[in-house]
């Protein structure tokens, strides 16, 4: 039996094992740099199957598995934290840790990951080389668990030449997946604004330093740099999504605190980016009699799928689920830490697609407290994985 043939034929027979495990991750939500009963899972599920594990960090798990001889070696990548939502799907395995819930699908991807675990423990006779399975914490948080990672030295003590990494996405059927070679996904930072004046009876403007208005006017002018600072060949956000002035109908407050986030597709634009964020607040404050301070909290990098190793990975999916179901993916201006890794070694994330049969089926959006990602997906994710990672080994695609 070939190696294509075998790996799906596990994937399958492990399929109980692998849904099972999400459901108990699905259960037992933990949020980033806490997921201390979601680490344990992991490592008991893998001693359990006699795979090498350790920690790397409080709640990073690392397992290698290694084949027949030596050869090259290869990272596969998941997350596993949780996000402060509360579920409202009524599952029997719904979340039991109130106000958190998976809503991410990083259960899947963990999931799935242990999937590929087993699989890859059971061929190893079948490739050479080493596979780095990464359990990693905090996906959702900056400064962001890769980094951790990164900085504890897991790359220089594994030596992976390669990392991939799947990620859950309602809008593409199951059975399915979604690639893109090159630019993907956006860097993102945090962009909080304090904006200081003089407060007073909102029927007296003319004795006031209007913060509110101060504020709204900081607002649309920042957008400017996105309009007109901005070339534009290069993708770019700019969103405020929270405002807080405690005034009143007649009360103009002091303060007003502004919170947005900034997203690009270059570093060096986001660089000047972010400092023209900075003066053109305090400018506008200043002329208006007031004061803006700014303070940037800086998140990841964008993430560039490697044009050679995404060429790889859309032959090898081809091969494995059938060319129609492998489809080309636009940008997206959301953010991951796995850019991270991709900015050290050639890395590639994918979508798999966990959406129903018609649209009103698991349509609900990443970060919804209704999200209920179809786990058939399951039948094939760890299996997906396994073979391009072992291919990976067998050729020299990069």
């Amino acid at each position: 039996m070939d190696n294509l043939l075998l790996i799906k034929n596990l994937n399958l027979k492990f399929k109980n094992e692998i849904i099972g495990f999400r459901h108990s991750i699905h259960q037992n939500p933990e949020l980033s740099f806490k997921e201390y009963e979601t680490s344990n899972f992991i490592e008991d599920t893998l001693k359990k199957y006699n795979i090498n594990c350790s920690r790397i960090t409080e709640t990073g798990i690392v397992a290698v598995i290694e084949g027949k001889k030596a050869g090259k070696t290869i990272a596969l990548r998941a997350d596993i934290d949780a996000l402060p939502i509360e579920e409202k799907n009524n599952l029997p395995f719904k979340s039991k840790n109130n106000g958190l819930m998976h809503a991410c699908g990083h259960d899947i991807h963990t999931a799935s990951l242990l999937g590929s675990a087993l699989i890859l423990n059971k061929i190893k006779e079948h490739f050479s080389g080493k596979i780095i399975l990464i359990f990693q914490p905090a996906e959702e948080k900056i400064p962001g668990g890769a980094k951790a990672l990164i900085e504890k030295g897991i790359l220089e003590k594994y030596k992976p030449t390669a990392i991939l990494a799947q990620h859950v996405q309602p809008d593409i059927a199951s059975g399915k997946i979604g690639l893109r070679a090159g630019k993907y996904m956006a860097s993102t930072d945090e962009i909080y604004l304090s904006v200081t004046g003089k407060g007073g009876h909102a029927a007296m403007p003319h004795e006031l330093i209007d913060t509110v208005l101060i504020s709204a006017s900081i607002i649309t002018g920042l957008q400017h740099i996105v309009s007109r600072k901005a070339n534009a060949s290069i993708p770019t956000v700019l969103s405020f999504g929270k405002i807080v002035a405690n005034g009143a109908t007649n009360i103009i407050p002091d303060n007003v605190e502004i919170e947005g986030t900034f997203r690009t597709m270059d570093e060096v634009w986001r660089k000047k980016a972010l400092k023209l964020i900075e003066e053109t607040a305090a400018n506008i404050a200043k002329t208006m009699g007031g004061e803006c301070k700014t303070r940037i909290m800086h998140g990841y990098p964008f993430l560039e799928n490697n044009e050679a190793l995404s060429e790889f990975v859309k032959e090898q999916s081809e091969l494995f689920l059938g060319k129609k179901n492998v489809l080309p993916l636009d940008i997206r201006m959301t953010a991951e830490d796995f850019s991270y890794f991709a900015q050290k070694i050639p890395g590639v994330m994918y979508r798999i697609g966990v959406g129903g049969s018609s649209k009103n089926e698991n349509s609900f959006p990443l970060h919804s407290a209704h999200f209920n990602p179809d786990e058939t997906v399951l039948e094939f994710s760890s299996g997906l994985m396994a073979w391009n990672a072992i291919q990976f080994l067998e050729t020299n695609p990069i």
